[in-house]
């Protein structure tokens, strides 16, 4: 009898096949030549034998129920077949879960359909004077709202009202602080929001997080937030980019945020809402190009073959690209043939998670400005520490 599945011989099951039909059963089959190793041999050669014929999963493969079942937004990760004594098929279980594309799609025409009756957002007055070749870039990544830290783990403090606070002294300073720009992007990164759902889990692998409060409440600061932001960043440059980047914690409610921005201001001709569905983003300005992923789908070292690829118009029409991304909350900058990338910190405290894990790293947030000839003329650093 064959013991793995490199010795399997399909003549070698054909034969045990018919005889077992002649003995009605394996045990007889067994007792009758001795030749077959045991009864459990016997059946899976049985099995395999049927199936080959089509006969166990019908012509397709599967069963005609289980094709039945992996309708759309659902496709088919595994199939359960249950047998009796006889090698007969009794039952089966199709398992389905939903397929990522579909989900996505799903997520966003729900949110198209919500944003339909959400009020524009009143047009505010444009600055006096920008400078043209300038571009300030200001990155917030991992700001993880909703989190819950304690000191005594972590080192710092967490909760809705610290990030809120924080972020908004933050990002006023940095308005404030850097060159008057005529493009302002508002970068923020991904994982923006700490979980996903009414469950404070990550929404690939469920593991469980230390959360504040309650979803909606979660929801209702995190764009409120979001919001007094954009309208900060409107106040001081002409033309303001929107990135709401997909992050691991948030991949859901990145889509609704996209969608939700671009209805908030459609009657803001100086606001433009990046709103591509692919986790991956570019913007060019003048001679440089910046590209743009939170890190979770693809490392750092793979990222510039893949912009240079997916890009590749705007990587051609331009001399320098500079690259940014977040994930991992701790700062790298790398050096690639064509493009310098950034991995960014955060400004957000460390979890039980981090601080358990031994993982630690300074926390600030970066205001870059870039000239449409030069590249990357200055920085503007905040750190926590600067506002408290």
């Amino acid at each position: 009898m064959p013991r793995n599945q490199h010795e399997i011989d399909p003549a070698q099951d054909a034969e045990i096949y018919a005889a077992y039909v002649e003995a009605g059963n394996s045990a007889r089959a067994l007792s009758r030549t001795g030749r077959y190793g045991s009864k459990t041999g016997i059946l899976s050669a049985v099995r395999r034998h049927k199936q080959s014929q089509g006969e166990a999963y019908g012509a397709g493969g599967i069963g005609q129920g289980a094709e039945r079942d992996g309708h759309a937004p659902y496709i088919i990760k595994g199939v359960s077949t249950y047998f009796d004594a006889d090698g007969n098929q009794r039952a089966q279980w199709v398992k389905t879960r939903l397929d990522d594309e579909q989900r996505q799609e799903a997520i966003r025409a729900a949110a198209e359909a919500l944003a339909e009756n959400i009020p524009p957002a009143e047009p505010v007055t444009p600055p006096a004077a920008t400078l043209a070749d300038l571009l300030n870039l200001y990155v917030f990544t991992d700001y993880h709202v909703g989190m819950l830290a304690w000191h005594r783990e972590g080192g710092q403090d967490w909760d809705l009202a610290i990030a809120e606070k924080l972020i908004t002294n933050a990002y006023r300073h940095m308005i404030d602080n850097a060159p008057a720009a005529k493009v302002g992007i508002v970068c923020q990164l991904g994982d923006w929001f700490h979980y996903d759902s009414f469950k404070p889990l990550t929404p690939a692998s469920g593991h469980l997080l230390d959360a504040d409060s309650r979803f909606p409440k979660m929801i209702e600061a995190g764009v409120r937030i979001l919001r007094r932001i954009v309208g900060m960043a409107l106040e001081r440059h002409e033309q303001v980019i929107v990135l709401h980047a997909e992050g691991n914690h948030d991949e859901a409610s990145s889509v609704w945020l996209r969608v939700m921005f671009k209805a908030l201001f459609e009657n803001e001709p100086r606001v433009t809402v990046e709103d591509s569905p692919l986790p991956f983003y570019a913007y060019q300005h003048g001679n440089v190009m910046l590209a743009f992923h939170h890190g979770h789908k693809v490392r750092m070292d793979g990222l510039p073959a893949l912009f240079a690829s997916q890009f590749r118009e705007m990587w051609g029409n331009t001399k320098m690209a500079y690259g940014h991304s977040g994930h991992y909350h701790h700062e790298v900058i790398k050096e690639f043939s064509g493009i310098k990338w950034m991995q960014h910190p955060t400004l957000a405290a460390r979890d039980a998670y981090a601080a358990r894990g031994g993982y630690h790293a300074e926390r600030a947030a970066y205001a870059i400005t870039y000239h449409a000839k030069y590249g990357q003329v200055s920085t503007l650093t905040v750190k926590p520490e600067m506002f408290e």
